[in-house]
């Protein structure tokens, strides 16, 4: 299973993560592109670090919210969304251009994400914004019960689909992500190694309410926060491996 890391999130004095560290060992790197995180520096050193590494390229756009991470949702229309994703695209397209990198997928950060996976209107606003942009992109979105509708919606956009699953994080029975807000949704080293062994072996979790639940994932998403979180990185690769 192919391993996936939000990366090039500092922007200015303030840094964000372990990019050098995490960079040899994954394989699709989510690339911030200036609205929640990451500058035109920050955006061509995290590009050469892929580069140098071989790993793939993808676009990490957000909600136009530096203050909040990302984090807050906002209510713009259809065509505001649609132009925001196409400025942060096309900003980290082009500095990956200049590297002679291609841009891959686009992988939406944060509250946008949380809110195309519980809002189709949404979902089809960024479906359509991504398969109007010039270059053939991807779009990563979460692993749920629900990927043939998604595949059906994204056909219907002329799109290709990216599901990814988390190492991290605890599911409900529906396939989504537990909350942050409730006590267990984030899970400690050993259980987050259990999920990435029952994913890789049998592709599936167990909810939070003890259920199994089959999960179809191209790719895992991981965490370069701190020098722990690139330790288990490692870990999870040689997981992913056998």
């Amino acid at each position: 299973m192919l391993l996936n890391c939000d990366l090039g999130e500092s922007f200015g004095n303030w840094r964000m993560g372990e990019d050098a560290l995490a960079m040899p060992h994954i394989d699709l790197a989510n690339i911030a592109c200036g609205f929640h995180g990451g500058d035109p520096q920050v955006m061509a050193c995290t590009l050469a670090l892929a580069k140098h590494h071989q790993v793939s390229i993808g676009a990490h756009p957000s909600y136009p919210d530096r203050q909040g991470f990302g984090r807050r949702s906002m209510a713009l229309s259809a065509d505001e969304l649609c132009s925001d994703l196409h400025y942060q695209i096309a900003a980290l397209e082009g500095m990956a251009r200049v590297q002679g990198l291609t841009l891959r997928y686009v992988k939406p950060h944060g509250a946008l994400y949380n809110d195309m996976m519980r809002d189709n209107a949404i979902l089809a606003t960024v479906m359509q914004a991504i398969a109007s942009y010039p270059s053939e992109l991807q779009l990563m979105l979460l692993a749920t019960g629900q990927r043939q509708q998604h595949e059906l919606m994204a056909q219907q956009h002329g799109l290709s689909l990216l599901f990814e699953a988390f190492a991290d994080r605890r599911y409900t029975d529906q396939g989504t992500l537990t909350p942050r807000s409730q006590s267990g949704s984030v899970l400690d080293k050993q259980a987050m190694l259990e999920q990435v062994q029952l994913l890789v072996a049998e592709a599936k979790v167990i909810t939070d309410s003890g259920q199994s639940l089959a999960l179809n994932a191209d790719t895992l998403c991981v965490h370069g926060d701190n020098l722990e979180a690139v330790n288990a990185i490692k870990e999870i690769r040689a997981l992913c491996a056998r």
